[in-house]
């Protein structure tokens, strides 16, 4: 537990991708803040894993949905109603990467799945949250992005680009929802120590020319995002809106 309160007592939070990586470390932030939390994912196996690691309770609802069929994400938004009364957060975690050699020889099958996965997915979401949160004149939604967003990176073309997308969107789901008092906002982080990322950085040599390019000398773990994400969620951020926050241990002043 991060150690601060953020006053999320009894909010209701929905944690796309919540169970695994970074998604499930908010996820248990944000029930140690007392937040009623909905967590998502595509896999039955990995969502039972999940409630048995954040220890289940009524304050706990995990569901199986793919983000990027509009079906499921309806589905996702209207369960949570149901079950909850509404929708105060979303947080926009789901994201993945097929590694390309380069764009220009990538096939279309391959370009359409990263850019679901990392864009097409927070579109519905932000949208289905966004006609929720409208009605009663308040929400939160943030959005994983990644330093790929902004730094063209080897095997994380597409991804990169994706990320952009989910950054400028941000910046315009701020603009029009700011007179429902809804904040929209982002984090980038760098690379982050999540079995997602291991391909990048499980090799010594890998590794350790990962951390030479970060002034803070590792690589991120989990817990250090989470309080970047409860600061947006809460009210502490009512005057801080379409922002993408670098959380990149310095990477991005070298």
């Amino acid at each position: 537990m991060c150690g601060i309160a953020y006053d999320l007592d009894g909010k209701v939070v929905v944690v796309t991708g919540g169970s695994r990586g970074i998604g499930l470390e908010l996820a248990r932030n944000f029930l140690e803040q007392g937040a009623r939390v909905v967590i998502c994912g595509r896999k039955e196996e990995n969502l039972k894993a999940a409630v048995q690691k954040l220890g289940g309770g009524e304050r706990l609802l995990a569901m199986a949905a793919h983000v990027a069929k509009e079906g499921d994400v309806e589905n996702l938004f209207d369960m949570t109603v149901r079950q909850f009364g509404g929708v105060d957060v979303l947080v926009n975690n789901v994201g993945m990467n097929l590694m390309t050699a380069s764009v220009t020889d990538t096939d279309l099958p391959v370009w359409n799945k990263i850019i679901e996965g990392n864009l097409t997915g927070a579109f519905l979401c932000s949208r289905k949250a966004a006609r929720i949160m409208r009605e009663k004149k308040r929400g939160k939604i943030v959005s994983i992005s990644s330093l790929a967003g902004t730094k063209a990176s080897p095997a994380m073309g597409i991804m990169g680009i994706a990320k952009a997308g989910l950054e400028m969107m941000t910046k315009v789901l701020a603009s029009e929802l700011a007179s429902f008092n809804i904040q929209v906002n982002a984090i980038a982080p760098g690379m982050v120590r999540t079995d997602f990322s291991k391909p990048f950085w499980a090799t010594p040599a890998m590794h350790d020319q990962i951390v030479k390019s970060i002034p803070a000398g590792r690589i991120a773990e989990t817990a250090d995002l989470a309080p970047i994400v409860l600061l947006l969620a809460s009210r502490l951020s009512d005057y801080i809106t379409g922002q993408t926050i670098a959380v990149d241990g310095g990477a991005t002043v070298i």
